[in-house]
């Protein structure tokens, strides 16, 4: 016997079946939302190397978590205001890419889960209890950049071993890093019996008045250490304009600067430390506590040499070191 449907019956069936996924598509609960913290401007490649991490616990921006970034651009008395920013939006974890923006998270709320990635000691610095249980709402990654300041002289100091005198440049406004810098230095100057002379600069024009110092001929330094600080990241491109310009031997610590043209760089993977925050990120998100994730130590450091840089200043770089490197730009 055939069934038959009169057309309004047709019609209110049909409107129904279509009906029903869209009301259950509005039911679904909300995607969890990560707040990401950061003190410089906005970096393609940090996001990416942060989403790689996500995606390796499952999660996919878009799909079944959303991201809300904030940039501070260097204006650090911003980043209070940006983490309550973060915090309104009701971010289920906050991401505090810089040390700067770890203190200022931790400042801001005691209760929402705080993911940093910081070259402080975050024990000293009072972000966690102990690396091992880090205690309250926040872990992370640390690569103890600062510890690595007396490697980067002794490297400079194997590429120049005629060189009298070394000179560092940090960022005083960076809360809690400068000084770590300058007690790392200064101790390793001292081992090898060489006088150090500090710098400092918070914008692009300090760094300007920095490098007209360093190229007077009673105070030039025969090489510099640029700290690992958001500032000197931003303006990589100045720092390795200047370095060039005045034939001065610089080491860095991100790579991004031997990219750019930089001399040397010494530090730990870029990519691995934002990957290792999307990976605790996930971890979180799938209920995990900041309290009993151990704080992650950097275990992979990259030594970066620029030979074309080498030649442009004149510079005989020796083959020990080269060997050494871990990638060498021609």
């Amino acid at each position: 016997m055939a069934i038959r449907f009169e057309r309004r019956e047709f019609v209110f069936a049909l409107g129904g079946a279509c009906a029903w996924p869209i009301a259950a598509r509005a039911q679904q609960p909300p995607l969890p939302v990560i707040g990401y913290l950061d003190s410089a401007g906005a970096s393609r490649d940090r996001i990416a190397a942060f989403q790689r991490g996500l995606n390796e616990q499952g999660f996919v921006d878009g799909r079944n978590v959303a991201t809300e970034y904030r940039w501070a651009d260097n204006r650090y008395d911003r980043l209070p205001d940006l983490a309550n920013d973060l915090i309104r939006h009701r971010v289920a974890v906050i991401i505090a890419s810089t040390a700067p923006a770890a203190l200022a998270a931790k400042s801001v709320d005691t209760t929402i889960p705080i993911v940093f990635g910081t070259s402080l000691d975050p024990v000293q610095s009072g972000l966690v209890q102990s690396l091992n249980r880090p205690g309250g709402n926040l872990t992370g990654f640390t690569d103890m950049a600062s510890d690595v300041a007396g490697k980067q002289l002794g490297l400079l100091h194997e590429l120049l071993p005629a060189a009298a005198r070394f000179a560092l440049l940090v960022d005083p406004a960076a809360p809690g890093t400068a000084e770590r810098w300058i007690a790392e230095i200064n101790s390793a100057a001292s081992a090898i019996g060489k006088p150090l002379e500090v710098l400092r600069a918070r914008n692009s024009s300090e760094i300007d008045a920095a490098f007209a110092t360093l190229a007077q001929k009673q105070k030039r330094a025969d090489a510099l250490v640029v700290a690992n600080q958001t500032l000197f990241v931003v303006r990589r491109i100045q720092l390795v304009t200047f370095a060039a310009r005045h034939a001065l031997p610089t080491m860095y610590s991100e790579r991004e600067y031997a990219e750019a043209g930089g001399l040397m760089t010494y530090g730990s993977s870029f990519t691995d430390r934002q990957r290792q925050l999307g990976i605790y990120a996930g971890r979180i998100l799938k209920g995990e506590k900041p309290a009993d994730l151990p704080v992650l130590r950097a275990s992979k450091f990259e030594l970066v040499v620029n030979l074309q840089t080498a030649k442009v200043i004149g510079l005989e770089v020796p083959p020990t070191l080269l060997v050494r490197a871990d990638e060498v730009i021609e």
